[in-house]
């Protein structure tokens, strides 16, 4: 049985690669982007199997009503995966109120609208599969990506309680966690805070850090696995370096945590 796909950020990265690689496969995709016309080519080359729809995802009521249309277009909804996205590059001190807000407005609330819309009609279904993006930053954290990996945490936080409370419904979450891949994530997709001076160095070591990384369409495979699964996965890393990064980390944090154990029994009792 083919899959009806529900995509948002179909343009470019992940998104555009998953959407082409679905329809190509025989499934059918509804894909949204700010800009439509970027979704063209798209519709010249799959026609009626691909739905374009304008949408940005931190409209709410626009959320509801690209779901909603998604659905009365392709009359059923298996798949919605939550890409759209951006990453905002700033240290803490360099955040305005305006940098943080429009972070978790994207990358947080807009996957927790349209994943708010797609559940009743997947509940009234009995089945479908909510693919939430995030990222090995929403696994651990990293300098001048503060914004950034809150807004990643936050949506790991609300999507390991959605995978609870609409199990029973047939639905499945699954919390995709890519490492770096060659998409516009770093470059014309990502905004910047106004620098300070004394992040300079730590500025310049960032960059002198970056490495090479595979194409997008590396991970389509991985996301065919997850869809196809008849029990996928709450959390998959995409990447070998993922894995290393989000090893590191919960080995850090259980060393902690043990080192530190007799102050945390001490407080069972007084």
């Amino acid at each position: 049985m083919s899959k009806v796909w529900f995509i948002t950020g179909a343009s470019r990265g992940f998104g555009r690669s998953w959407a082409i690689a679905a329809l190509e496969r025989g499934d059918r995709v509804a894909g949204t982007a700010r800009d439509i016309s970027m979704l063209a080519d798209l519709v010249a080359t799959y026609g009626d199997a691909f739905l374009p729809l304008q949408l940005d995802v931190t409209d709410r009521s626009g959320d509801f009503a690209a779901v909603q249309q998604a659905h009365e277009y392709f009359e059923q909804l298996d798949v919605v995966v939550n890409n759209a996205g951006y990453g905002h590059f700033g240290f803490t001190e360099e955040l305005s109120e305006a940098d943080i807000r429009n972070q978790m407005e994207t990358n947080f609330f807009g996957a927790l609208w349209v994943s708010q819309a797609a559940i009743p009609i997947m509940r009234n279904q009995g089945s479908g599969h909510i693919i939430q993006i995030s990222s090995v930053g929403g696994v651990c954290a990293f300098p001048m990506l503060g914004a950034y990996n809150a807004s990643k945490w936050a949506l790991e936080a609300m999507s390991e309680a959605l995978s609870q409370e609409v199990s029973g419904f047939g639905i499945k979450v699954t919390i995709i966690e890519p490492a770096g891949f060659t998409t516009e994530w770093g470059n014309t997709s990502s905004v910047h805070s106004t620098a300070l001076p004394h992040y300079e160095d730590k500025r310049a070591a960032r960059a002198a850090a970056a490495r090479q990384t595979p194409p997008a369409e590396a991970t389509n495979a991985a996301i065919f696995a997850v869809v196809d699964a008849e029990h996928p996965p709450l959390r998959l890393l995409l990447s070998s370096f993922a894995i290393t990064l989000a090893n590191t980390a919960y080995d850090k944090r259980l060393a902690e945590w043990d080192q530190w154990s007799d102050v945390t029994k001490a407080c069972d009792s007084v």
